[in-house]
């Protein structure tokens, strides 16, 4: 639920879904409609069937307990490299290389000496983020959480607050005098106004809320046009989103 979205608008949602579905069992056996509606605006709603197939996945797999192993974790749906690491540490308190976007600025500033790391992520850095990683299971798990506090509160992208930095003395980048993000030519804001994006959240929007299946003309206002609108509705279908019915009307899948 946090990846590409702030905390502020996850911690009720998680709060919501684990009270409604506190084990992996729970959400397999839920109703994949249901599961999309307690999704809600969170975005990227692909990230809702992950999950519950991923739950399925470990009631098959696992007895319904979430592996420590992270072969095991990786081999699970939806589940990444990333994702992997994190459960590992968290979850279970083991040394794992735990890299997100805030973990990636304090390794660029602190260790590369420059303002923000690429675009994406290189090789030199997953070999840099791996050699600062302590050995012991209880260190690295604190290490994990701690640069990734760091480069939420402190190191942050636009006004980090240098002056309350614990590892200011040690930083890289300070020492060569703040200079200026050499990337930033490469980077690009993502529209969302008239994008697909936006297509598809207004149409999953009102097949959440609505009670019955809805009739084609219904969505017709989702879209900047009939054919981006017909072009999503594609694309939600395919992706498993929504489910089209014989009748020729649209719904959110059962599951």
């Amino acid at each position: 639920m946090l990846q590409q979205t702030p905390v502020v608008r996850v911690e009720p949602a998680w709060r919501a879904w684990l009270e409604r579905w506190p084990t992996p069992a729970d959400l397999a056996a839920a109703s994949t409609a249901d599961v999309l509606r307690a999704w809600d605006r969170l975005g990227y709603p692909r990230r809702a069937l992950r999950l519950q197939e991923c739950a399925r996945a470990l009631v098959e797999r696992h007895g319904g307990a979430v592996p420590d192993d992270e072969t095991a974790l990786r081999a699970l749906p939806g589940v990444g490299e990333y994702t992997a690491a994190a459960v590992r540490a968290f979850a279970f308190g083991r040394r794992s290389v735990v890299v997100d976007t805030n973990v990636r600025r304090v390794l660029a500033r602190a260790v590369g000496g420059v303002a923000l790391p690429a675009p994406h992520p290189t090789a030199a850095e997953r070999a840099t983020a791996t050699a600062v990683v302590p050995a012991d299971d209880a260190e690295a798990a604190a290490w994990a959480a701690a640069s990734m506090e760091l480069g939420a509160l402190v190191c942050t992208a636009r006004s980090p607050r240098c002056g309350e930095c614990p590892v200011r003395d040690l930083c890289a980048w300070r020492r060569a005098g703040f200079p200026d993000d050499e990337h930033a030519h490469r980077r690009r804001t993502q529209a969302w106004h008239g994008t697909d994006r936006q297509c598809r959240g207004r149409i999953l929007a009102v097949l959440r809320a609505a009670h019955a299946p809805v009739a084609h003309e219904e969505l017709d206002g989702a879209g900047t046009d009939d054919a981006q609108v017909e072009r999503c509705l594609g694309s939600l279908v395919v992706d498993g989103l929504v489910a089209r019915r014989p009748d020729g009307r649209y719904a959110l899948p059962t599951g």
